[in-house]
């Protein structure tokens, strides 16, 4: 007989999530991950930036109720504007961690200066100011009109939206409160996380149920229940 040795992984694993505010300015860097990113803004305003493996690009900015999602190994940032901003990240494994997230900064920092100028055509010194470890977020400006900053790409746009306005849609009304569900049916980029924004009037109860496919993870923005 084979000896089968069996590893508890943790409750969660299938999804983890994050909770991040950045400045008015503030940048979380140009990064990727082995996960799936999903994300729902709380307050404030963001704008996101990300270029796919086909090089086509995306650059939006973000409000309250707006939701984005990026596939794994998009390269992409988030950076607040005028008012900063707070979201919740959702990552489709609950083993996620950031140092399995790999960001610009620390791949140009173990990268020679003289295969960067090389690659970029630009003099070593261009790289002079190369943090000797990743950047993660730092403060910068607040970028300027959207208009103003997209970049024309030769290979155009990502063919599906990272972003989906949640609170755009008509919610399903009932008696106890209302529900507004997002999946690949109407995100169709979002094909490993949907989600739904449930508002129970006081008093209000989401019947007893079970998902036999699926966990369910929770996060409430306000009020108890």
């Amino acid at each position: 007989a084979r000896e089968v040795t069996v590893r508890e992984l943790p409750v969660a694993t299938t999804l983890s999530g994050v909770n991040m505010r950045l400045t008015p300015g503030g940048v979380r860097e140009l990064h990727w991950h082995k996960q799936a990113e999903w994300a729902f803004m709380i307050s404030g305003r963001a704008r996101i930036t990300a270029v796919d493996q086909d090089g086509r690009n995306f650059i939006d900015d973000m409000g309250v109720g707006d939701l984005w999602y990026f596939p794994p190994g998009i390269p992409h940032s988030i950076q607040g504007l005028e008012e900063g901003c707070e979201f919740l990240l959702v990552f489709d494994d609950g083993r996620f961690s950031e140092n399995d997230t790999f960001t610009i900064s620390d791949w140009f920092a173990h990268t020679p200066k003289d295969v960067l100028a090389a690659n970029f055509g630009v003099p070593e010194s261009a790289f002079s100011h190369i943090p000797s470890k990743q950047r993660y977020l730092f403060q910068s400006k607040v970028p300027g009109a959207l208009e103003t900053q997209k970049v024309a790409d030769p290979y155009g746009t990502v063919p599906k939206s990272f972003k989906h306005r949640l609170l755009a849609q008509e919610p399903i009304r009932t008696p106890g409160g209302t529900v507004r569900i997002v999946d690949s049916s109407n995100f169709p980029i979002s094909i490993t996380i949907a989600g739904a924004l449930v508002e129970i009037e006081p008093g209000g109860m989401r019947e007893m149920h079970w998902h036999p496919n699926n966990d369910e993870w929770q996060y409430y923005l306000s009020g108890k229940g």
